[in-house]
């Protein structure tokens, strides 16, 4: 009978041994780093742009805080919805992040009906990484030299004037359906398949005008080929100091501000969500990233979860009310 107690006894030491192991080893585990292995950071189009060239920087120099590569992987095709679908059936542990440009968030689920995901619920916000705000210009032949002589030239020419974009339901093309709206005209929507033949042909005239990104065209207003009227953003740029925001032309409320994002699988625990926010907006305040950012015409930001929730649902809104003012079509 004793023998059978010592036997009992030590089997269930043996397991309570075990099991406490166990409780170590699961312990260490879950107290390891993170990241302990390379970061993925997904881009939803092709290499150089502001779009790539913005996690690669940042990717850089995470990568030199955590001790671990940081890679980023170009995944380009169909409007950017091909990347944003594999940065949201990634596995949510954080070692799989998305840029998202402002339109793949707000614009592209209105546009694209047969998406085979959810940016609402399948996609979490962790932060912005920069703002970019688009400027108006126009061919510098075009007899207008201040958005409000624009808007009577427009008017008084209708449907003479054109405007390029990169194609239907981007930035550049919503903004000039915003400002057909805002004065009540009616410049006609020219749509390419990239900013650089948007850009080329308003640069030889066979378009008037566009909305781009500072960093597209300041070379171009710089040497005079191209003529800035407004800034479509909340306040001057310091590399174009005597050109107006839209706003002051008298557009109350006009801000096409574009905004670059890395969003994670929304499964991801919120404690990693966090260390990548903290970590991330700490990179954005280093002096020779701002620098960086500078050199390409976009702000730095690195604003939290929630804050960045807060600008999808607002730009979203306000994006929903043009297409349908526009009567802009799903593309597919």
């Amino acid at each position: 009978m004793k023998a059978g107690i010592k036997i009992v006894a030590s089997v269930v030491a043996l397991v309570s041994g075990i099991a406490a192991t166990a409780g170590v080893v699961a312990s260490a585990s879950a107290a390891e780093p993170f990241p302990n292995k390379p970061v993925r950071i997904i881009v939803p189009f092709g290499p150089a742009g502001i779009a790539d060239n913005l996690p690669r920087i940042v990717g850089q120099r995470l990568s030199e805080q955590w001790g671990v590569p940081v890679i980023v992987e170009n995944r380009a095709g169909a409007a950017g919805n091909i990347g944003m679908e594999a940065g949201a059936r990634a596995a949510p542990d954080g070692y799989t992040l998305t840029l998202a440009p402002s339109g793949n968030l707000t614009v592209n689920p209105l546009l694209f009906p047969k998406l085979t995901f959810n940016t609402a619920k399948d996609l979490s916000p962790v932060t912005v990484l920069a703002t970019s705000p688009n400027v108006l210009v126009v061919n510098a032949s075009l007899p207008v030299k201040t958005m409000p002589e624009l808007i009577s030239y427009a008017k008084a020419n209708p449907g003479k004037l054109n405007y390029s974009s990169p194609g239907t339901g981007t930035g550049a093309h919503l903004a000039g359906e915003l400002l057909n709206i805002s004065a009540g005209i009616d410049a006609v929507h020219v749509p390419y398949n990239a900013m650089a033949s948007a850009v080329n042909d308003v640069l030889s005239g066979q378009v008037q005008m566009m909305f781009a990104g500072v960093s597209t065209i300041v070379q171009h207003v710089q040497s005079g080929r191209l003529r800035a009227l407004a800034v479509a953003g909340p306040k001057r740029l310091a590399v174009l100091p005597d050109v107006p925001t839209v706003i002051e032309s008298g557009y109350p409320g006009f801000d096409v501000t574009s905004w670059y994002g890395l969003v994670i699988p929304s499964a991801t625990p919120p404690a990693i969500v966090q260390k990548l926010q903290q970590d991330i907006a700490g990179v954005l305040k280093q002096d020779d990233i701002k620098a960086k950012f500078a050199a390409m015409g976009v702000d730095p930001l690195g604003n939290t979860p929630a804050e960045f929730g807060r600008m999808i649902q607002v730009e979203t809104k306000k994006w929903t009310d043009i297409v349908r003012q526009a009567n802009i079509q799903p593309l597919e």
